[in-house]
């Protein structure tokens, strides 16, 4: 009798112990949970400034979302931390950048979540007013990483100043023109350094992110920018993330969260109507 007594405690007590780790481990991993519950979001220059406003909004709060906003300027090292994990999504590039990105980096795939924004490249000049008036022989700088050098290309080519050969590619360069009547020359620069070369330069092709940082309004200030419309559709912004985290949901509220009016509105006032959102399924990029 005593030993069957024995064995009943034995096995409560197994029971007991038993409830007790499992208890830990759901504790555990609520707290893992917890933490992984909070979305880093990368980002740069105005962008930054935007997540930042997004992560301490009523709006984020609603919808249960907690941001924490990193910090990382270089747009590739920005991607490859996506890539690798150290970084959720990310917020600064086209949807071309982002192409470009994953055909040079095939092991670090990055997908789109949603559209967010196109603000337009523009056509700077210190020295001039009209596009007409850039001398021939005269020197233009455009960004030296592909996506943008390729888009700076198909704006020259808007402005009448440039012909490029059919089906130019989204990786083209300065090769791939095929009529420059003017002779110009190209300088090929660091995307972020724009506004302070501008007086070195005959014209400076400038992204609206960049422009903004040295007090420059492309809709005001520009000599010639993109026209927001089909063509220049690959040119609008995304939220992007590592592919294998394409269907994460609270990824993907970024996007709605992005999108709510309260937050448009903060965005249009503040940058002055040059960050013109585009609410449109990722089907109208490709």
């Amino acid at each position: 009798m005593k030993n069957s007594k024995g064995i009943i405690y034995t096995l409560i007590g197994i029971v007991v112990l038993v409830g007790i780790i499992f208890g830990i481990h759901s504790l555990t991993g609520n707290a893992s949970n917890a933490k992984s519950a909070t979305i880093t979001v990368g980002s740069q220059g105005s962008d930054y400034d935007i997540w930042n406003h997004i992560a301490e909004s009523q709006q984020a709060k609603k919808l249960g979302l907690k941001i924490k906003v990193k910090q990382i300027t270089d747009g590739v090292q920005l991607n490859n931390a996506t890539a690798q994990g150290s970084v959720d999504v990310n917020a600064f590039q086209s949807y071309s950048y982002l192409q470009a990105y994953n055909q040079e980096h095939k092991n670090a795939q990055l997908a789109a979540l949603g559209t967010t924004y196109l603000e337009p490249l523009g056509i700077y000049s210190d020295k001039y007013k009209k596009i007409s008036q850039i001398p021939d022989g005269g020197t233009i700088a455009i960004a030296n990483n592909p996506a943008n050098t390729a888009r700076g290309l198909l704006l020259l080519q808007s402005a009448g100043l440039i012909k490029l050969k059919k089906n130019f590619p989204a990786l083209g360069n300065t090769n791939d023109i095929v009529s420059n009547p003017k002779h110009l020359k190209f300088k090929e620069i660091d995307d972020t350094t724009g506004p302070r070369v501008l007086h070195d330069l005959d014209a400076v092709l400038i992204s609206n992110t960049v422009a903004l940082e040295g007090h420059l309004n492309v809709l005001k200030d520009s000599i010639f920018h993109e026209k927001i419309d089909t063509d220049t559709r690959e040119n609008i912004n995304v939220l992007a993330t590592a592919k294998k985290n394409k269907d994460n949901k609270n990824y993907q509220k970024l996007v709605k969260l992005y999108h709510n009016a309260a937050i448009q509105k903060y965005i249009k006032d503040k940058y002055d109507g040059t960050k013109v959102e585009v609410q449109k399924p990722l089907s109208y990029l490709k």
